[in-house]
């Protein structure tokens, strides 16, 4: 981490390992969309990203997991738990959130962000298609939900299960769905620029002094 909560440059390792788990995300989602989720097996995936079945469940554990699994959560979470205590929680839950967009950042998640958004687009689209996803996304969500009220509880001192706090991060998940069910939709709109708009707006009507 960089003192303004920017995440850290990954190490060769780990942008050798994300730049394999976007080639074999691009791929399966490629197939998803062209003969269907159900219709493609995790042989045909690793056949087409030239890797074995064992080198697949390296990465993903299940076939679901290589259209759930986000790259970026971890990095958001990081980079709000080191945001500067005097930013107020949705002051840092905008900034947490803009340099995991950046140029700068695409080695952490293995290609440029034009091709990391257009893929981002067609993943969305494909968990909101197919019913096992749907329900899956509902545990990441709660995990999601999870996590961010333990951090920004932390920052303000409060328990995690300060209704205040709750609400809070209650509002931010719905923008945030709000945001991608949007995105999703049209392709002209632009997910960074749409999530800061909406926590900007949030954060000029409301006091919820966190």
């Amino acid at each position: 981490m960089t003192s303004q909560g920017t995440p850290s440059k990954p190490g060769l390792r780990e942008r050798k390992k994300a730049k394999t788990r976007a080639t074999i995300r691009g791929h399966a989602i490629r197939l998803f969309l062209k003969q269907g989720y159900h219709a493609t097996t995790v042989g045909q995936i690793s056949e087409a990203a030239e890797i074995s079945h064992t080198t697949f469940f390296r990465y993903f554990p299940t076939k679901e997991d290589v259209v759930l699994h986000d790259d970026l959560a971890p990095l958001f979470i990081d980079a709000l738990r080191s945001q500067p205590a005097a930013v107020d929680s949705i002051g840092a839950l905008r900034a947490a959130i803009r340099p995991l967009y950046e140029d700068d950042q695409d080695e952490a998640y293995g290609q440029d962000r034009s091709g990391a958004m257009a893929l981002a687009r067609e993943r969305h689209a494909l968990i909101l298609s197919v019913p096992e996803l749907r329900a899956r996304i509902l545990d990441d969500f709660a995990e999601a939900f999870g996590a961010i009220t333990e951090v920004l509880a932390e920052r303000v001192g409060r328990d995690r299960d300060d209704l205040t706090v709750r609400t809070l991060v209650g509002a931010v998940m719905g923008l945030v769905t709000s945001s991608y069910l949007t995105v999703t939709g049209d392709p002209r709109e632009d997910l960074p620029t749409m999530l800061d708009s909406t926590l900007a707006e949030l954060e000029a009507r409301s006091d919820f002094g966190l």
